[in-house]
């Protein structure tokens, strides 16, 4: 099984996240960057990583995909769709999930997740996570969409509940799958 996260699962890859991540004073990421940047990483972990181990007959988990650009920079930030589609679809050599988990929480429960992490990591919270509210509604709100015109692919389940509430959902939608 090949457990990875995007961006990063490579050396460029975590090399681009830490990129994205941080913001550069006096320069800000436009849209249409942060999004090449994203699927850069993308193009990477699936060529080196991904589509290796599905070759050989691996199980892939993978934090986050391709719905998640075309939430935040097709959504929050206004890129065009179809645009976004065809770089994610040439990035991945057209390669979509079996199956998507969306941990789906509100907006006020997902920043205050957030800010408790970073209080007991000692961390700040990421450019992206700095975002206004208005931003983070859009994502959730694309998250949604998604899974509204993708139910066979898309798994929404509450996130909000107990922990171990939601991993129980997680292994029935993915003994599921498999």
């Amino acid at each position: 099984m090949l457990l990875t996260r995007e961006p990063g699962g490579t050396e460029l890859g975590q090399a681009i996240r830490e990129m994205l991540k941080r913001t550069i004073p006096d320069e800000p990421v436009v849209p249409e960057a942060e999004m090449l940047l994203f699927e850069a990483s993308r193009a990477q972990l699936v060529r080196l990583a991904i589509m290796p181990a599905l070759e050989a007959g691996s199980i892939v988990v993978s934090d986050r995909f391709t719905d998640s650009t075309t939430v935040y920079q097709g959504c929050a930030r206004g890129l065009d769709k179809a645009a976004v589609g065809t770089v994610s679809k040439f990035a991945t050599g057209s390669l979509v999930p079996d199956l998507t988990i969306l941990l789906d929480v509100d907006v006020t429960t997902g920043l205050s997740r957030i800010a408790a992490r970073n209080i007991e990591t000692g961390s700040e919270s990421d450019r992206i996570e700095r975002e206004a509210r208005s931003f983070h509604e859009k994502v959730r709100s694309g998250y949604l969409a998604i899974a509204e015109a993708e139910p066979a692919r898309v798994k929404v389940l509450d996130g909000s509940r107990d922990e171990s509430q939601v991993v129980d959902d997680v292994w029935r939608s993915i003994q599921n799958v498999l």
